[in-house]
């Protein structure tokens, strides 16, 4: 197998390939891309100069989602991660969308963006966007998603899909910036974050995210 992932391991969009790998006990070889200052190569991978970007033998891709979604169909003898019937097919890339598109906003570009990567490049953070983020914007969003989840132990279906990753991986970036879910606002969903962030796949990444935060928090 020659599958190499490029990006870095604070994205939670690489963040999202890398678990999804992990789940599906895949072997692959990450190679460091930073969102900035990207070599010129890297354009012949994804011409919008993002991470994170796939390589399979031949084959290149772009996007997190579109990637994911590859792996999964192309190496199905392990987990399936899309859900088994069209209904949850259909209900995976719905909220896979959601927290992609709605959290990212927030969990990451403006509280993980702010509290983390801006004080890291000598900037101020903007505490004031991330305060509205977190007690105007977000709650909504959490809202949503502690109905949709109810009582079950996962968004979609009885077991894990990448509609729980996506929504790990936007949490753990609000948690990289100091923030939590509010357990007693939010017990479903805090729950199923610490259901989700126990697992295997997870713990193998968290460790070496915790020593590069600490490396950029000796540069703030």
């Amino acid at each position: 197998m020659s599958l190499t992932v490029y990006g870095a391991p604070l994205s939670p969009y690489v963040r999202k390939v890398r678990l999804l790998l992990a789940e599906k006990a895949l072997d692959y070889k990450l190679e460091i891309i930073l969102p900035f200052a990207q070599p010129a190569w890297f354009r012949d991978f994804n011409p919008l100069e993002r991470i994170p970007a796939l390589k399979d033998g031949e084959l290149t891709l772009a996007d997190s989602s579109v990637i994911c979604h590859y792996l999964d169909e192309k190496y199905p003898q392990s987990s399936n991660l899309l859900g088994r019937t069209p209904e949850q097919r259909a209900q995976v890339r719905w909220l896979e969308k959601y927290a992609d598109y709605e959290l990212a906003p927030l969990c990451t570009f403006t509280v993980f963006r702010n509290r983390v990567l801006k004080p890291s490049m000598g900037k101020p953070c903007d505490e004031a966007t991330v305060q509205k983020a977190l007690h105007e914007q977000l709650p909504p969003h959490f809202d949503y998603l502690e109905k949709i989840l109810g009582a079950a132990e996962y968004l979609v279906g009885d077991s894990l899909t990448l509609a729980d990753l996506a929504l790990a991986c936007q949490l753990v970036n609000m948690q990289h910036g100091g923030e939590q879910l509010d357990a007693e606002r939010w017990p479903n969903l805090s729950a199923h974050y610490t259901r989700i962030t126990a697992r295997d796949s997870v713990q193998g990444l968290l460790p070496g995210e915790q020593k590069m935060l600490a490396k950029m928090a000796t540069k703030a």
